[in-house]
């Protein structure tokens, strides 16, 4: 073997011995037991970053673990190709979409290959691809026509301006994100997914994945709510509403309907619309909220704003009239668009009464006593559920559960209200109008509706050579793609235009991987059962609710299609974090801040590494620290991975990824860090390059060992026990790296002439070179040949722990006065008590601080310590 080590020739000569053996092809038929490890495929973006690099070399390693234990393992890869993205890049550049997305694949192709992944390209999958969406196409028709797809009208943030839907991240202080117009909420009609039909589904399942982290199970069942609560139907005041009628809400406390002093509606909800007929104010109102985000997370913090409507509706319990006003923050198409208000007892209805000066009527008081109502500290009142209801009537002194039941009993016996469960989560809207999606496959007939495409007539294939200029879909503005013909009647009809959201894509690809070149349906039902399900995913934290949540709704789909067998798509998720690095301004006229690059900056630090001073390399003069930030275009403190693996290396790049921290918990960069993990590899190079040098080496006579030649075989498998453990179970590599690392150290500190070493050393050298291969690939399929094995890393298999090296000839002892450390001892390993007491009674150290005092008590604590009291 070469002297020095050199990572672009060695990594180089691994890849290509892969290739050569197609190394990592995973095999349908296989009788081994079978591994499915899924990383999250990444979005064609153009470059890999940081984020790409961790995650993906997490896999890796969970992947080679298993292959090395002896699995037939599956690792795909394939593209998240569809989405705005592409077009937005294709109207700045003027090039179709589809030309932009598959040059990013080929480059970051490209980049994932010279990482070192032991990824099965030939199960490849680009969801841009006509033989991929041309199944999800096929799916649809099929939900369609069964009702768990339908079509009806829904709100959404609309541009004027470039004709399309917003999402609501796109619209910025009401004005569409890339034309600056003022967003609409308009009515559109949209195609849904029900995904509501499967909410018990999806909550219970939950309890099923014991391998999930549970914050992600509590993230989705918070998404999910499921509640339990009342309808509550008033009805209209005919005097003030002009026409019989109810108002229905729900509500989640029926207990503190003796305590709503007001309703609040939505701007589209009938009252409201009636109520505007002749009061501009009213319409101009209407029309402002109708501007607004219709985004949850922007109601709950947005100014709380409403108008009386004049209307009053009836209170159904005790007849009060209760007036109607039309307010911001009630949303139409949740639950009824309507909210009785109980402004003692929740903080938004409290902000509302309280602007609007309306009436505050205590439900609750304190379970301890009857103290004044104090708005200030409401949830004391309310929230933890724990006081008596102080309505009056034959409520009055109930608790929580009594005041539900009562109230919800008068209510269904009046006939205004029944008790019901109900969820947080809504139908899932997936008509977008973008280009760059897959279409939906609906035909519109004037005589027979909204027709499913026939199978024979599938996919619908999108036309890749458009450029889009940003004024809604150019598929409406294409005769060629939207007129047709009815499949039902044979008369004249348009396709459907919109797309479909490209979450739709991503909630099936980890079953297309089974059988990604199949023809004959979405997914081969025998290879489903082979690979399914996947045993181990991998992804961030920011896809834990909705991309996990429609990939687990999208297995049941299709498990009851007959595809796929068993309730969820993956037994185990390990959720990344983040990649963060130190950023780095000036700040600029106006208060914007100018990012800098951490490369371009020289730090000065203090004797604990602190970061006290920074300059511009170019021009000498300082700038400004702005702590760590997760590593992004927009602060400009992302690394290059193409440039770190050019100069170091993949192995570099995978042990520092690896090293730095748990794969849960966020990474900080460290360049030094990185220089350390390039040391590190260099000196295992020269440990086996010098072993190597001393010629062959023996077999090893384990009987023939001196005793610091057992303490190290006893080291040795102690760590393959640990690292496997690490690996297996763990999923902790900063841990296995660091054992393996303590290892090293204790073989440098052998004696090289006591018998047997060059054998021990042949061992541990190659046991830790298999130990390291899932996070060093590369140099470990160089080094193996070099200590023996002719194969490299695809012919290699885990070490196995020998137990007889972990028995021990004797044990030390830590030896306690009164607690206190006080020395050690060394006694065999089968002494027993009385022969441990003796030791260390006798050990000098104790005998000094034990002062001629003779022992009250001497504990034993067996193979750990003596504690002699005095």
């Amino acid at each position: 073997m070469q002297e020095q080590y050199q990572p672009g020739t060695v990594e180089n000569a691994a890849q290509a011995d892969w290739n050569r053996a197609d190394a990592f092809r995973a095999d349908d038929h296989s009788d081994k037991p079978r591994y499915y490890c899924l990383s999250m495929f990444p979005y064609p973006s153009g470059k890999l970053h940081m984020g790409h690099v961790r995650n993906y070399t997490i896999g890796d390693v969970i992947s080679r673990y298993k292959q090395l234990n002896g699995f037939n393992v599956l690792q795909p890869m394939g593209w998240d190709a569809f989405g705005l993205p592409a077009e937005n890049a294709a109207m700045k550049n003027g090039v179709a979409p589809a030309a932009w997305t598959y040059a990013n694949i080929d480059y970051m192709k490209g980049q994932l290959k010279s990482l070192g992944l032991g990824i099965d390209w030939s199960r490849e999958v680009t969801t841009c691809r006509p033989d991929y969406y041309r199944w999800e196409q096929w799916l649809f028709t099929r939900l369609f026509r069964k009702g768990v797809i339908y079509k009806k009208s829904g709100t959404v943030n609309w541009d004027p301006v470039d004709q399309t839907v917003l999402a609501n991240e796109q619209v910025i202080d009401g004005r569409g994100w890339r034309s600056g117009a003022l967003v609409e909420k308009r009515e559109i009609p949209m195609y849904y997914f029900g995904i509501t039909q499967y909410a018990e589904q999806l909550l219970n399942d939950l309890d099923t994945l014991d391998g999930w982290p549970e914050q992600v199970k509590t993230m989705q069942r918070n998404w999910i709510g499921k509640s339990f609560g009342a309808d509550i139907e008033f009805d209209y005041d005919e005097a003030s509403v002009g026409v019989a009628g109810r108002l229905k809400v729900y509500s989640t406390r029926p207990d503190t309907l003796m305590g709503a002093t007001y309703v609040a509606v939505a701007a589209e909800h009938p009252l409201a619309q009636r109520a505007a007929e002749n009061d501009a104010g009213l319409q101009a109102f209407i029309a402002e909220c109708k501007a607004g985000s219709v985004a949850e997370a922007d109601m709950a913090t947005m100014e709380k704003k409403g108008l009386a409507t004049g209307q009053y509706v009836i209170h159904p319990l005790n007849g009060r009239r209760l007036p109607v006003y039309v307010a911001n923050y009630v949303l139409w198409g949740y639950g009824e668009g309507a909210v009785m208000a109980v402004p003692a007892h929740d903080e938004r209805d409290f902000a509302f009464a309280h602007k609007y000066d309306l009436p505050i009527e205590p439900v609750y008081r304190q379970a301890a006593g009857d103290s004044a109502f104090d708005a200030g500290s409401w949830q004391d009142w309310y929230a933890d559920k724990a006081g008596l209801v102080t309505a009056g009537g034959p409520y009055d002194g109930l608790d929580f559960g009594a005041a539900f039941d009562a109230i919800v009993a008068a209510l269904e016996a009046a006939g205004h209200g029944a008790r019901k469960t109900q969820f947080r989560l809504r139908d899932w809207g997936i008509s977008r109008q973008r280009y760059w999606g897959c279409p939906i496959p609906v035909i519109h007939c004037p005589a027979c509706g909204d027709v499913p495409v026939p199978d024979d007539q599938l996919p619908v294939v999108l036309p890749e050579d458009v450029v889009p200029d940003g004024a809604g879909s150019p598929l409406a503005k294409m005769p060629s793609f939207y007129e047709t013909t009815c499949p039902s009647c044979g008369s004249a009809a348009r396709r459907e235009t919109d797309t479909m959201d490209t979450f739709v894509e991503s909630s099936w690809y980890y079953a297309r991987y089974a059988s990604p070149q199949c023809d004959t349906g979405m997914v081969d039902k025998a290879a489903s059962q082979q690979w399914l399900p996947v045993d181990q995913y991998i992804g961030g934290i920011e896809h834990a609710i909705l991309h996990l949540l429609y990939a687990r709704f999208f297995h049941k789909l299709m498990r009851d299609e007959g595809l796929v067998s068993g309730d969820e798509p993956f037994r185990n998720l390990l959720t990344q974090g983040m990649v963060v690095a130190d950023t780095f301004y000036r700040d600029l006229d106006g208060g914007a801040k100018d990012w800098i690059n951490p490369a371009d900056v020289d730090l000065s630090r203090d004797d604990k590494g602190r970061i006290i001073g920074a300059v511009l390399r170019a021009d000498g003069q300082p700038v400004i620290h702005g702590g760590m930030e997760k590593m992004s275009k927009s602060k400009n403190n992302g690394v290059d991975p193409q440039s770190l693996i050019d100069q170091y290396g993949a192995d570099t790049s995978r042990l520092f990824m690896m090293f730095a921290a748990p794969p849960e918990q966020s990474l900080e960069w460290s360049d030094a860090g990185v220089e350390g993990a390039s040391r590190f590899l260099r000196r295992l190079w020269k440990l086996v390059h010098t072993h190597v040098s001393r010629g062959d080496a023996p077999a090893l006579d384990k009987a023939a060992l001196n005793a610091d030649g057992k303490a190290l075989r006893r080291k040795l498998h102690e760590t393959i026990a640990k690292v496997s453990d690490d690996y297996g179970r763990r999923l902790t590599f900063n841990t296995a790296i660091a054992a393996v690392m303590e290892l090293l150290n204790a073989l440098q500190k052998q004696d090289a002439d006591a018998p047997q070493a060059l054998a021990l050393e042949r061992e541990v050298l190659r046991s830790v070179t298999v130990l390291l291969a899932p996070i060093v690939p590369h140099i470990s399929h160089a080094l193996l040949p070099a200590l023996g094995e002719p194969g490299g890393l695809p012919a290699a298999r885990w070490p196995e722990v020998d137990a007889e090296a972990l028995t021990r000839d004797s044990l030390t002892l830590v030896v306690q006065v009164n607690g206190k450390l006080r020395g050690q001892i060394e006694v065999a390993a089968d002494a027993d008590q009385a022969s441990i007491e003796a030791a260390a009674l006798a050990n000098p150290d104790a005998l000094r601080f034990m002062e001629g005092k003779a022992p009250k008590k001497v504990i034993v604590v067996r193979q750990k310590l003596v504690n002699i009291v005095v």
